[in-house]
């Protein structure tokens, strides 16, 4: 319930309820608030049985945590009936980064540089299939400074 709060936060908490209230009322505070916590979770668990009850036998499994949609989401992933876990697992993120970097630089990736050294050297004008989308430009003079790309800073 106080996960959030630090020891500091707490301290400072303590020393205040000690100003405000008196060291003499202080106890008899934290019991009120006590057991109004209490009473508080009593009505909640009682409502919830309440609710349950009214569902009726088709809703014996529903959890309550369920309604928090990031726990609904979690658990519906978890759930493998969709074949998720395969497509997920399937899925390496750094690997596509790197072989979208690689095509943006012109580099041939390590996947494509071993697959196109087995197979056939394509002819000069073509590409073997796939779209080169980076752009061909002719080599600088080796004093001649690059563009400024604007879009690029």
């Amino acid at each position: 319930m106080f996960n959030d709060i630090g020891p500091l936060e707490l301290v400072t908490l303590v020393v205040l309820a000690v100003l405000v209230f008196g060291p003499e009322k202080l106890p008899k505070v934290i019991q009120d608030v006590t057991r109004t916590i209490r009473k508080i979770r009593e009505f909640s668990e009682s409502a919830k049985a309440d609710i349950r009850e009214e569902l009726g036998p088709e809703f014996k499994d529903f959890e309550f945590e369920d309604l928090n949609p990031k726990t609904f989401i979690r658990k519906q992933l978890d759930n493998d009936e969709l074949g998720l876990k395969e497509i997920r697992n399937g899925f390496d993120l750094k690997k596509e980064m790197a072989e979208v970097t690689d095509a943006v630089h012109g580099r041939e990736s390590e996947t494509s540089s071993s697959s196109s050294s087995s197979s056939s050297s394509p002819s000069a004008g073509s590409t073997g299939g796939t779209v080169d989308m980076t752009k061909k430009r002719e080599k600088p003079a080796p004093d001649e400074r690059p563009p400024f790309d604007a879009d690029a800073t």
